[in-house]
């Protein structure tokens, strides 16, 4: 403490204390830190913390592990474990309440801001900078709010290309000083980095399939794997060649071995670049280069994931009054946390409006939007494919276990349709998750924390479910909390006219054709056919006429029996009997004869014998 004085005073520019301690202490007064402060800055809070736990998702997925093992072992010990963003902003706290609690009181709690510059000479902040594992204890810091402290950090790096993603540190009040802390914080940092490692090469191994059911489409073209970040996977012995020789962008970054160290995506051309998911995860792309040049792609003739349009208001086509009550009131639920449920009929366009609502509500285009339908897997699967499961867990499962789909939406939005199928057994697990944010796989104890946005969609009338005992209650209402209702077809006056030219251009890009002309009549009978299939179903009548008919124009005739409307058929007078005719021409030709008789049997072709016999039959009086 003296030291600290004689250094602040200016007395002494030597102190006698640690090399990493006296430099850190110059390095913060020439930061202009207050020394005398009484706590580090809150950088962010609120939905600022939420998206930045988004950013390092990937890390707090590594450190939960850890972080759940800590909360057991740090009870009743004084203190608590903790993780860092790169640049020292805390993420997650856990272990002993007390010290959490006290901890608020310096802000050393999730936002607050620890790194050197602003916070002084501190474990966190000065293992940053040397980018070594560090120990601080009680008057080593260098602001005099925090001397009563102690803290032991170790930085986490990546385990691919050993860069700085965070930082780990365990702390407590100076009474809780074990030299042995450091040691623990170096272990658990370790920790860490094995299941980012493990993380890695389960993420490489789904590229690496994802490529190998890609391959056959490419197999004279050269081909690179790139993983969400950005890295080479793979290159091929082709890929590099037709590089060598001026077939793509010079924007390969090779280290001293020749292995490929980095790839700049930016100038390549789009159409070489095609991204791979599996389960509604991204993992990454496949970059293929063309062994001979091909006719240019038209544009916009495939849409993926990176398509702004498909996670935005923007890409849904209807400017009716019911379809844009239910945008607005989508868009208004976009930019908050709380669960949706989406209600419409089969084929409106739900998934559109959850991917609309997950897209502009997130503040990154990497949170991942994880879609999952709860009828089309058997009741026995549901579980393991929501809440993942461990090696082992049952006859069949893989050896290394699964993410389930919670996992794999964590800092995004996991979107659920046909709720309503959810198996009645399964119902209070999801409620469980909802409500604590934790999850158990299949087979395992452990519990992992996820943070994700749900929204469910269901085409039955939950509030019947729930009545009839399907569906229970309290789920109902934690997924309910808003709703938003997608209007069916019928109800959407004018919205063909805008999507039958929607339709007819995208799909006929997609299927390399030239769109179709309507007549006038196919229009008015799209108009008024009542769409039980609703959008989905005028999308496949659409495709289908495209591809059926080589007529650049589209007739009735065109038409499927059930939309095209009854032939007109031409009017024809009643049939009436023989005698009727008879009586009416005897009468006829009488009346224009003037009464006289022969004339008129002459008219008939009949003699005057058999027109008075008819005249008798049907009671005709003569003139």
């Amino acid at each position: 403490m003296r030291a600290w004085e004689d250094f602040l005073a200016g007395v002494d520019s030597h102190p006698p204390v640690r090399n990493v301690v006296v430099n850190s202490w110059r390095r913060s007064l020439e930061s202009g830190v207050d020394a005398h402060g009484s706590s580090a800055p809150l950088a962010v809070r609120d939905d600022g913390l939420h998206h930045l736990r988004i950013q390092n998702r990937d890390l707090l997925a590594a450190a939960s592990g850890t972080l759940a093992e800590a909360i057991d072992l740090f009870i009743g010990t004084g203190s608590i474990m903790l993780v860092t963003d790169p640049s020292g902003i805390v993420l997650s706290t856990v272990g002993d309440r007390a010290t959490i609690e006290s901890g608020r009181e310096i802000h050393l709690e999730p936002g607050g801001a620890w790194n050197e510059s602003v916070a002084g000479t501190n474990g966190i902040g000065t293992a940053l900078i040397t980018k070594q594992p560090v120990l601080v204890h009680a008057t080593e810091h260098f602001c005099a709010g925090v001397k009563t402290w102690t803290c032991a950090a170790a930085p986490i790096r990546d385990p691919i290309d050993g860069s700085l993603i965070g930082l780990l540190d365990i702390s407590g009040p100076r009474q809780t000083f074990q030299r042995h802390n450091l040691a623990l914080a170096v272990v658990a940092a370790r920790q860490v980095e094995w299941a980012m490692a493990d993380q890695a090469r389960q993420e490489r191994m789904k590229l690496l399939e994802a490529c190998v059911a890609k391959l056959p489409s490419w197999m004279e073209d050269g081909i690179i794997a790139v993983d969400r970040k950005g890295r080479v996977v793979h290159m091929s012995d082709r890929a590099r060649n037709l590089l060598e020789h001026g077939s793509g962008p010079t924007s390969l970054v090779l280290d001293k071995d020749a292995r490929i160290a980095n790839l700049d995506p930016a100038g390549w051309p789009a159409e070489w670049m095609k991204p791979l998911s599996a389960d509604g995860e991204n993992l990454g792309a496949l970059l293929v280069i063309p062994a001979k040049p091909r006719r240019a792609a038209k544009a916009g003739a495939v849409r993926h994931e990176a398509d702004a349009n498909r996670n935005s208001f923007a890409g849904i086509v209807g400017a009716s009054v019911a379809v844009r009550t239910a945008i607005d009131r989508a868009r208004r639920l976009a930019g908050r946390r709380a669960p949706v449920l989406i209600e419409g009929e089969t084929g409106t366009g739900k998934e559109l409006f959850a991917r609309a609502i997950h897209g502009e509500g997130a503040t990154s285009p990497s949170e991942p939007f994880v879609a999952f339908n709860c009828g089309a897997v058997s009741k026995e699967l549901v579980s393991s494919e929501l809440f993942g499961y461990v090696r082992g867990a049952f006859t069949g499962a893989a050896t290394e276990g699964r993410l389930g789909r919670f996992e794999l939406a964590h800092g995004g939005t996991l979107c659920l349709d046909e709720i309503g199928e959810l198996p009645l057994d399964l119902q209070p697990y999801l409620l469980r998750v909802l409500e604590e944010g934790i999850v158990y796989r299949v087979g395992d104890s452990e519990p992992r924390h996820v943070n994700v946005r749900l929204i469910a969609m269901t085409n039955r009338n939950l509030r019947d479910e729930v009545a009839a005992g399907r569906f229970r209650q309290d789920l109902y209402y934690r997924i309910g909390v808003t709703t938003v209702r997608i209007p069916p077809l019928r109800e959407r006056t004018g919205d063909t006219d805008l999507l039958v030219p929607h339709f007819n251009e995208l799909l006929s890009r997609r299927h390399d054709l030239t769109p179709k002309q309507f007549d006038a009549a196919v229009l008015e009978a799209f108009r008024h056919h009542d769409w039980p299939g609703n959008v989905r179903e005028l999308r496949n009548v659409i495709e289908s006429l495209l591809l059926m008919s080589d007529e650049p124009l589209v007739t009735l005739a065109d038409l499927p029996p059930d939309i095209a409307p009854p032939p007109v058929v031409p009017s024809v007078a009643p049939v009436t009997s023989l005698e009727s005719l008879e009586h009416k021409a005897i009468e006829a030709a009488i009346a224009s004869h003037s009464g006289n008789l022969t004339n008129a049997a002459r008219a008939l072709g009949i003699s005057r014998t058999t027109l008075y016999r008819k005249m008798e039959q049907y009671g005709l009086e003569r003139y």
